[in-house]
């Protein structure tokens, strides 16, 4: 399993042709308490940099960008139901969906862990 980073701050886990897509803690930090999401519907294709899904928060509403193009096979339910999972576990169960990975060059222009700290900093 390896974890990327994209500069507007969503994180993917990649496990075979699967990504994982959610926001970084620094995100969620940022966007305060979390009051809402919008997740994409199952079955949507995205092309990169494609907004995705919806997050507002008290202070604001931010978009969430697919990293790379992908086919939506899931979406995470709980976070619907639940969004300050967004605030308490922006790097795990608050993730937001699961793409079925169109092309992988795309993942050449995502940041690893270290590369995204730096960013951040």
């Amino acid at each position: 399993m390896t974890t990327l980073f994209t500069s507007d701050h969503e994180w993917l886990r990649i496990e075979g042709d699967v990504a994982t897509i959610g926001v970084t803690d620094y995100a969620q930090s940022q966007l305060g308490d979390v009051v809402f999401v919008e997740l994409p519907k199952v079955g949507r294709a995205l092309k990169k940099a494609e907004a995705a899904a919806v997050v507002e928060s008290v202070k604001a509403a931010s978009d969430v960008y697919a990293p790379i193009s992908g086919e939506v096979i899931e979406v995470n339910e709980a976070l619907a139901a639940e969004p300050a999972l967004v605030n308490s576990d922006a790097g795990g169960k608050a993730w937001f969906f699961k793409l079925k990975i169109a092309d992988k060059s795309e993942l050449g222009g995502l940041m690893d862990e270290a590369a995204y700290k730096a960013h951040t900093a």
